[in-house]
């Protein structure tokens, strides 16, 4: 079974990736740290951390795999820098730990048109830290690409639901890359690519996503 480390646990993907991890045979633990604490399981272990001072050692970095589904909004984030610490820094800072000590796989929520040579700053996070994680050395490296993602969020962002209005009434006529991606399908992909473990390095894009 497998010991995994679960980033984002608080968010719209990360949430349900931990409900299905707690849920499978296949995890022997569940590691999420968090700001703020979760609610107590059996299988999980949950340090509450602060994501610009993690720990370099604690015992909890010693998993399997690792799980990453952080992301904000720049909108949300309230600035380019901010929204860079959270995308880019933290995912980085946990790959990097995990795999000192001994993380072999890292599957990573990215976003649809993710591009170091970008000229959108988002794409262009998204992009290098796809990139700077491919330098790390994880025998395993999944990198998912959705679009829009469908799902009730706890608080929703600023215009998303107007985008996933518009965007559900034109299901039906756009191209698969371009349709809303239930946060379910994603969840379910991300918490398999950590299981499977599949050699080398992967992208997996919006529209594979919703077969």
């Amino acid at each position: 079974m497998t010991r995994l480390l679960l980033a984002g646990a608080t968010g719209l993907v990360g949430d349900i990736t931990l409900q299905q991890a707690l849920a499978s045979p296949r995890v022997q633990q569940v590691v999420a740290p968090t700001r703020r604490p979760l609610p107590a399981h059996p299988k999980l272990l949950n340090p509450i951390v602060d994501f610009d001072a993690l720990p370099d050692d604690a015992d909890w970095w010693r998993v399997d795999a690792v799980a990453c589904a952080l992301g904000t909004t720049i909108r949300d984030a309230g600035s380019q820098d901010a929204f860079r610490r959270v995308d880019h820094d933290y995912p980085l800072a946990i790959a990097r730990r995990a795999h000192t000590h001994g993380a072999t796989t890292f599957a990573l929520v990215s976003a649809k048109g993710a591009a170091a040579g970008s000229r959108i700053f988002y794409s262009r996070v998204k992009g290098e830290v796809e990139e700077e994680l491919a330098g790390i050395g994880f025998a395993s490296l999944t990198l998912l690409r959705p679009g829009l993602l469908g799902g009730e969020r706890r608080q929703q962002r600023a215009g998303e639901g107007l985008a996933l209005r518009v965007f559900g009434a034109l299901d039906a006529v756009l191209p698969a890359s371009y349709r809303i991606v239930p946060a379910q399908r994603v969840a379910a992909a991300l918490l398999q690519a950590a299981l499977d473990a599949p050699p080398g390095r992967h992208v997996i894009p919006s529209e594979q996503l919703l077969r």
